[in-house]
């Protein structure tokens, strides 16, 4: 069996600032060791379940952060971005059992954390079909691509309620709240604990019953801080610019999505 992890930074574990999920920050190898702890927590808990194989996407910032030497012998890790629009689900394809998010964190504009965003800090929101957008619906909508459900996530307490709303389903672990630049978050040792173990529920579970279908069409809307950043936007291929800030695509074919935010974010 096997299972693919993708592994944010922003939703680990005690995580209130930009410095600490910044490499030439001091802060930072404190909670590289908590990212890598907790990634480590859940491939524990797939093999629980009898996972033989784990495929580890570090998805965070340069993509080399977790600590490969901690990791079990089964993990596979991708260090680096190799440029494919599936960015932080790289080499997910429907040969997995599932997949799992570790670390993950609110959309832009949410106040479920002061490290909210989207992709890059370069948007206000980005919208699908007028659903705001976190990575987590990115990347689940991507699984769905692929045909393999996403079973797990952990972050922090808003995303996981927003990820509820998309599969009901989903097995969660809310690690911290985000109350305007602050957090009150849970114990790092008790993050851990807790996700190992409902990792090895979700995998030991019905995982279809986590599987969700993609809309049959696509209106992607990104609203940006800057004006430039639209207007140079909007000279992607079938983009429109509906106000200085704003650009809209439609289609039918989320690879196409992946295309546009891959180039325009």
């Amino acid at each position: 069996m096997k299972v693919y992890i993708s592994a944010d930074m922003e939703g680990i574990t005690g995580v209130a600032h930009w410095d600490e999920v910044s490499k030439e920050k001091g802060d930072y190898s404190q909670f590289q060791k908590q990212m890598t702890a907790e990634v480590v927590a859940a491939c524990e808990g797939c093999l629980n379940a009898g996972a033989t194989e784990i495929r580890i996407k570090d998805a965070h910032d340069t993509g080399r952060n977790i600590i490969g030497s901690e990791l079990p012998n089964e993990a596979h890790l991708i260090r680096g971005w190799s440029g494919h629009p599936f960015s932080m689900m790289q080499d997910l394809d429907d040969s997995f059992h599932s997949v799992l998010m570790v670390g993950y964190h609110s959309r832009a504009g949410s106040p479920g954390s002061p490290l909210s965003h989207t992709m890059t800090s370069k948007v206000d929101y980005l919208k699908i079909n007028d659903r705001y957008a976190a990575e987590f619906l990115l990347n689940t909508y991507t699984s769905a691509f692929v045909g393999v459900p996403v079973i797990f996530l952990s972050g922090d307490q808003a995303l996981c309620e927003d990820a509820k709303l998309l599969s009901k389903n989903i097995r969660t672990v809310a690690v911290k709240s985000g109350m305007g630049d602050s957090i009150v978050s849970i114990q790092t040792k008790d993050a851990i604990k807790q996700i190992r173990e409902i990792t090895e529920k979700a995998v030991c579970d019905d995982v279809s019953r986590c599987q969700i279908s993609l809309p049959d069409h696509f209106l992607v809307e990104i609203r940006y801080h800057k004006h430039q950043s639209a207007y140079k936007a909007s000279f992607f291929p079938n983009v429109k610019l509906i106000d200085p800030q704003t650009i809209q695509f439609a289609t039918d074919e989320w690879f196409e999505v992946l295309q546009l935010i891959h180039f325009v974010i």
